[in-house]
C-alpha cells in the first residue's frame, strides 16, 4: 500500500503541473501567436508568444539544429527517467519530494513540446528576461526548494 501511495503522490501532481503548462501553452498558443505583445504591468510583464527551439537562455545555439532537437531529446529523456527515481525514493523528506516532483513536471511538460511541436512555448515576459512558461516556473521552483532543503540540512547536522 505505501508503494502505490508513493506512486499516487509523485503522479497526481505532476499529472497537474504538466496539464496546467499544457493548457497555457495552448491558450498562449491560440490567443497571443501572430499578435503583438499583451501587457500585464507596464514595462514589467507582458504576454508574448514564442517559439524556442533552444534550452533557457539560448545556451545551445552554436549547436546546429538538426544536432541540438535529437541531442535535447535524448538527454532531456534521460533526466525525466532520473528524476522520476529520485521522485520515488523513500529516503526523501517531503520538501525533497517536492522539490523533484516540480522539476520533473517541468522537464515532461517542455519535453513533451519538443516531442509534438518540435519547439517550446513560451510566453510570459519579464523585462530585462527571456519569455518562459510555466514548465520553466516548476524547474526554478524545485531547484530552488531542492537548494534551499539541501542548504537547511547541512546547516542544522542533517546528512542529504
Amino acid at each position: 500500500m505505501k508503494r502505490s501511495w508513493r506512486w499516487v503522490s509523485v503522479l497526481a501532481p505532476v499529472v497537474t503541473l504538466v496539464g496546467c503548462d499544457h493548457t497555457t501553452k495552448f491558450l498562449a498558443k491560440t490567443t497571443l501567436e501572430n499578435r503583438p505583445p499583451r501587457d500585464l504591468l507596464t514595462s514589467v510583464v507582458d504576454l508574448q508568444y514564442v517559439e524556442n527551439t533552444d534550452v533557457a537562455f539560448n545556451l545551445l545555439r552554436s549547436i546546429p539544429l538538426g544536432i541540438r532537437g535529437p541531442l535535447l531529446l535524448t538527454f532531456g529523456g534521460l533526466a525525466i527517467l532520473l528524476l522520476a527515481a529520485l521522485s520515488l525514493r523513500r529516503s526523501n523528506t517531503k520538501a525533497i519530494q517536492a522539490a523533484f516532483v516540480l522539476i520533473l513536471a517541468g522537464a515532461l511538460g517542455n519535453q513533451a513540446d519538443r516531442l509534438v511541436r518540435g519547439y517550446v512555448v513560451d510566453f510570459i515576459h519579464v523585462a530585462h528576461w527571456p519569455v518562459f512558461n510555466v514548465a520553466d516556473i516548476c524547474v526554478t521552483a524545485g531547484a530552488a526548494l531542492l537548494a534551499w532543503t539541501t542548504l537547511r540540512r547541512r546547516q542544522s547536522g542533517q546528512a542529504t
